[in-house]
């Protein structure tokens, strides 16, 4: 799509990043897909972005590695800014803090956290001078009221939210608007191997969501129908936390 604004989507190659990625496409949006080192899950993706008729350019990196978000972002942003930031890049190595290495705890912080950091600062410039943009971070129901054997996972995502909270209140001014989407239990690779009979009681819909559920609330409030929503949690976790 020629003049397409552009939406930039960390951890995009699959499950939620990728739900989220066609969401936008079909709302009219070229994609900046990024991923880590799923080449094959990447490029089956930007095919349906194409065939949507969205362009889309992969950009292989580590979003917890400044260096690489620096040389793969620099040189494009200083020709297009994206209207669109989605922090989507996250990881999970769940086991009980008594157990707990402190590579599980620092390699999740890391992804979640520092790549916030690196990625939004990077991009936060342009839309500031553009005067416009928003930033959607996909944060956890495990931040909002923890869950055991996440106690690493929990504290990013309990971060991300009091980030997206802070930082809303620092660019409102510039019409750039900061929000937060929390899935609950959605059926993805994070997810696969988890045990449905025990969880399933504790989610008043009685099931999984999908990644398209949460793709729907990213494409609203990249929206112009959530122009005056800032600094807010979105839960889309079928009334399992209330």
């Amino acid at each position: 799509m020629e003049n397409a604004k552009i939406a930039l989507i960390t951890g995009g190659s699959r499950g939620i990043g990728a739900a989220i990625a066609l969401s936008l496409a079909q709302d009219g949006f070229n994609i900046w897909l990024n991923y880590r080192q799923d080449h094959k899950a990447a490029a089956n993706v930007a095919v349906m972005l194409e065939k949507i008729g969205a362009k889309c350019r992969l950009l292989p990196f580590d979003v917890s590695k400044i260096e690489a978000v620096r040389e793969q972002l620099g040189p494009l942003l200083e020709e297009e800014v994206p209207y669109v930031l989605v922090n989507n890049a996250g990881l999970n190595k769940d086991t009980l803090m008594v157990w707990m290495s402190q590579e599980e705890w620092g390699d999740v912080l890391s992804v979640t956290l520092n790549g916030f950091f690196y990625v939004t600062k990077i991009v936060l410039n342009g839309m500031l001078r553009k005067r416009q943009g928003r930033i959607i971070n996909i944060v956890s129901t495990s931040g909002q009221s923890g869950l055991p054997g996440q106690v690493n996972y929990s504290a990013a995502k309990a971060g991300l939210i009091g980030a997206t909270k802070s930082l809303a209140k620092e660019v409102a001014k510039r019409n750039v608007l900061v929000n937060a989407v929390s899935p609950g239990f959605i059926e993805s690779e994070m997810t696969k191997d988890i045990l449905k009979e025990k969880i399933l009681p504790m989610i008043p819909l009685g099931r999984f969501g999908k990644p398209e559920d949460v793709a729907g609330m990213v494409s609203f409030l990249c929206s112009e129908r959530a122009s005056y929503i800032t600094g807010q949690i979105f839960s889309v976790n079928g009334g399992t936390y209330m």
